[in-house]
């Protein structure tokens, strides 16, 4: 039976290895003041960042699609892993040897699929690598050589080969230790007559890496003439592989990309390569299939969407390159950033261009010249003979159709009074109306017209905070949050304050009840805290308090509004005991006021059926909350 993770190791690893460098590895973050960061969330679509990390304390959470956690939780959604997958995979990045329970450390037992999939793939690399330097790779060494790549190119790439031979890396991996499943399952073996087989034989390997440098899955390159499979043979949709969620070369650019707010993407491995060597490092490709949705959500996330961010591609100039690029434009809408096209002259791909003309010429390249709405128009509108009136109307109708699926009105504008000119018809007002035509059309028939950029998370605080308004959880029984609300404002800061900086409200704050929080959500976090021992348990260690809070709640919704709270920027720029004081004040005053209304309530009520020790009883607890209701107004938060 596999082991259970040692306590003592999972908090090692969770302390160890900062939030906001694994955040980093799959999105661009930015300081978001408060010593938060801040970027475009993962896990749902979005234009503007609603997604925050705390590293100082160990958090994230989402405001637009309330995911939420720590570390852990982040790599376990965003990778898909188990709780025990993901502590291993942090503990080898931070270098911890994990201690198991319950029967001793078993690897080939006890690691979980993904990672024993990627470490079948990283052994296959090293496999590869090792095996270009063979003399039966010479055919291999060659083809890297006429195309300007040199063995130091081949090294930073980690290029290798695959032997012609049917089952040379199976044998190597059964003897790491990997089962023939595992083999199978990764998709560096397949099934033969007799067994397992290798997939790849006699071909050059390009290793493709996901967005944290893993190596998921191999793109092969024919060189034999004899080698009767694709030109181009890439792993097969694997548990860790899936080719519209890839993109070669992203491990390598992707803090370029970041930094420069600019990608390239280009169309094969070797154009990569010679785009990299030529200076161009924001260069990558797709894996054997079309530039489509989860590329666009890759490259968005290292992007960020901001005014200035670039991507250009660079297709060949035939007929299957213009397809792509008018592909790629049908997409276009869905970055915020400006999108171009760059053709290389005589048709040539970056590979060729830096072999032929050098390194200036693929750097000039992919210097933004032609936008690419501009160039699939032209692509559209090129297909018909302008001098006729039919031609004109027929290029304009194919056109407008396409323009009328931006969704910005302002561009959508711009793009059609540029169509009139392209088609050449004088009236730009007209080409206007069309296209709105068609694109209310397209409405109408049931589009989305919303996209990426539409509401997700409800109205939103002017200081980016919560929703003003938000529904009821699913978890929650009672009223809807409303932030208008004074009572709910001002419960939300002081769990906030208890969250964040405990010992601006410890240990008062732990005296007070779960019914002194009004909103449900509120009380449910209150109850968690408690559960966690109280608020006084963040004084010694924030990260194991947080921690211990999000383990006592009762499900993901609760959970979810602990790490929001955990990580949201308060409501006042200056945080100190006066303020706290404040917050603590208000909230047990508003209790205070609350039970004296309950209590002449029901005297009102009764009426004269109450038994005189009862109504002695009542009122003598009415003025003594009365009079301390009196002392917290006249003292703040030394009456407490």
């Amino acid at each position: 039976m596999a082991g259970r993770i040692n306590d003592d190791d999972v908090k090692a690893v969770r302390d160890a290895v900062p939030i906001d460098s694994v955040v980093s590895e799959y999105l661009q973050l930015r300081n978001a003041g408060g010593g938060n960061l801040k970027g475009l969330c993962p896990f749902h679509d979005e234009k503007s960042p609603s997604f925050q990390v705390s590293p100082g304390k160990g958090l994230f959470h989402c405001f637009g699609c309330q995911e939420g956690g720590d570390t852990i939780a982040f790599v376990m959604k965003i990778d898909h892993l188990s709780f025990s997958e993901t502590v291993e995979r942090l503990a080898a990045k931070a270098g911890i040897t994990l201690r198991y329970e319950e029967g001793g450390y078993n690897p080939s037992h006890q690691r979980g699929e993904r990672i024993r999939l990627i470490e079948a793939h990283q052994a296959a690399a090293e496999f590869y690598v090792r095996a270009l330097e063979s003399p039966e790779a010479e055919i291999g060494r060659k083809f890297l050589a006429e195309r300007g790549f040199d063995q130091d190119a081949a090294a930073h790439f980690r290029v290798g080969y695959s032997p012609a031979g049917w089952d040379h890396l199976t044998r190597y991996l059964r003897g790491k230790g990997f089962s023939d499943k595992e083999l199978i399952t990764s998709g560096l073996s397949q099934d033969g007559r007799r067994g397992p087989i290798d997939r790849f034989r006699g071909r050059l390997m390009w290793p493709i890496s996901d967005t944290a440098g893993d190596i998921v899955g191999f793109g092969a390159r024919k060189l034999r003439d004899d080698d009767n499979g694709p030109k181009y043979l890439n792993t097969p949709e694997t548990p860790i592989y899936k080719k519209s969620q890839v993109l070669y070369g992203i491990d390598l650019a992707k803090k370029d990309i970041a930094k420069a707010s600019r990608a390239v993407v280009v169309e094969g491995y070797t154009d990569v390569m010679a785009c990299h060597l030529a200076g161009v490092t924001t260069a990558i490709a797709t894996c054997g299939t079309a530039f489509g949705n989860d590329h666009i959500k890759i490259l968005r996330r290292l992007l960020m969407d901001n005014g200035s961010a670039r991507v250009i591609f660079t297709f060949d100039g035939d007929s299957a390159g213009q397809k792509a690029a008018l592909r790629a434009f049908e997409d276009d809408q869905k970055f915020a950033a400006e999108t171009y096209i760059a053709i290389a002259p005589e048709g040539m791909d970056p590979c060729d261009l830096r072999l032929a003309k050098g390194d200036d010429a693929v750097r000039d390249l992919v210097e933004p010249r032609t936008p690419l709405f501009e160039f699939a128009l032209r692509q559209i509108v090129g297909r018909y003979d302008l001098e006729t009136p039919a031609g004109r109307g027929a290029a304009l109708d194919e056109a407008a159709a396409v323009v009328a699926k931006i969704k910005t009105s302002s561009v959508q504008r711009e793009v059609a009074v540029q169509l009139a000119g392209f088609v050449g018809i004088l009236d730009q007002e007209f080409v206007v109306r069309r296209v709105a035509q068609l694109a209310r059309w397209a409405r109408d028939k049931g589009g989305d017209g919303g996209g990426p950029q539409g509401s997700r998370g409800g109205p939103r605080s002017p200081r980016g905070g919560a929703p003003q308004q938000a529904a009821p959880a699913p978890g929650f029984s009672g009223p809807a949050l409303n932030l208008r609300s004074p009572a709910h404002r001002t419960e939300r800061e002081l769990l906030k304050l208890a969250l964040q900086k405990p010992a601006l409200v410890s240990p008062a704050f732990d005296a007070y009840g779960v019914d002194e929080f009004t909103a449900p959500p509120y009380a449910a976090v209150r109850r968690c805290i408690e559960e966690a021992g109280g608020a006084e348990q963040g004084l010694a260690d924030n990260r194991e308090y947080l921690v211990a809070v999000m383990d006592a709640a009762p499900d993901n919704t609760v959970r979810s509004l602990v790490t929001e709270l955990a990580v949201e920027v308060f409501m006042s720029r200056t945080i100190d005991e006066t303020y706290a004081g404040v917050q603590l004040v208000q909230v047990r005053l508003r209790a205070v006021d609350r039970r004296i209304n309950d209590v002449q309530g029901s005297l009102t009520r009764l009426g004269s059926n109450v038994a005189p020790h009862e109504l002695a009883a009542a009122q003598n607890e009415v003025w003594v909350l009365q009079q301390y209701a009196q002392s917290l107004r006249a003292h703040g938060a030394a009456a407490l």
